[in-house]
């Protein structure tokens, strides 16, 4: 949200153009203490595709405009977590994290754009205590089958038990076809499901990590139950969350693509591997889950 605030200002100051390119530097800084953005990875950005870009870039701008109009600007988010960004933004108001779970914060109930399935608590309620790598990336993004066979053998390589969430569409719109001979080989430490009741599976005491695309309601999600990250954004605002959760919160690592733009089954095992180990990253989860607790 400070991003979209600030465009007005960036265009004027020519950091921006009018498709919401990056005029003068690679990066742009907002604060000190706020991650910078890369000219690619901003919330609008399409690399290749100037007319997708600058269509989006025109609904932000107008979301800018109307925003100021605002009494108060009310996120879900808290103060503790992003003090740079609350500060930047005289009229807004942390109110988070709204959680379905939590009703001291909201009374809401939380809604999902996918049927559950809660068949995956029983096979949680099996597994040892934080060994379970929870895999899910939302509502939204699509991969190849290439990509989707590298994931695939590597949480097969990992030897960890997983739960992964494999919607209909994933494979870009068609059903994910598995390498020959994974469901069998898996059967025994694996649970996929096309749909989870994600906060409930992250509050798990099984769940051992969270590979995820970074949305916030997912980040806002993981943190709060204290669990650690394996980022794989897609997306918008995603990238920049994967920022906050690697480099300022340090609750989560990168995913690397190789020279094809594919994460390969050795990166992601090596990272969940890594990610695992790391008790740096165990209680720093920690201590954000005791602050998301503790935001009044």
């Amino acid at each position: 949200m400070a991003m979209i605030l600030q465009i007005p200002k960036l265009i004027q100051s020519g950091n921006l153009d009018t498709n919401g390119s990056v005029m003068k530097n690679e990066l742009i800084n907002l604060s000190d203490n706020i991650p910078p953005w890369r000219r690619n990875k901003l919330s609008w950005s399409f690399p290749g595709d100037l007319k997708t870009q600058k269509v989006v870039f025109e609904c932000f701008v107008d979301a800018a405009k109307t925003a100021h109009h605002a009494k108060w600007l009310l996120c879900n988010t808290f103060y503790e977590i992003e003090s740079s960004a609350c500060n930047l933004i005289t009229n807004f108001l942390p109110v988070g994290p709204l959680l379905s779970t939590n009703k001291s914060k909201t009374s809401a109930i939380g809604g999902s754009f996918w049927p559950e399935d809660t068949t995956c608590f029983s096979w949680l309620d099996e597994q040892p205590i934080g060994s379970v790598i929870y895999v899910s990336f939302g509502s939204i993004a699509e991969f190849s089958q290439d990509q989707l066979n590298e994931l695939a053998l590597a949480l097969e390589l990992s030897g960890r038990p997983f739960l992964w969430v494999v919607r209909s569409n994933l494979a870009n719109g068609s059903n994910v076809k598995y390498p020959n001979g994974f469901r069998e080989r898996v059967s025994k430490r694996a649970k996929i499901v096309e749909w989870a009741p994600q906060e409930k599976v992250l509050a798990h005491s099984s769940v051992a990590c969270f590979l995820s695309h970074c949305g916030w309601n997912s980040t806002m999600e993981g943190l709060s139950m204290g669990v650690p990250f394996l980022c794989w954004p897609y997306f918008s605002d995603q990238f920049l969350n994967q920022n906050y959760i690697c480099d300022v919160w340090k609750i989560g690592l990168r995913l690397n693509p190789d020279k094809n733009g594919l994460k390969s089954r050795h990166e992601i095992m090596t990272k969940i591997e890594m990610l695992l180990s790391d008790y740096g990253i165990k209680a720093n989860a920690v201590k954000h889950k005791e602050m998301a607790l503790k935001s009044p």
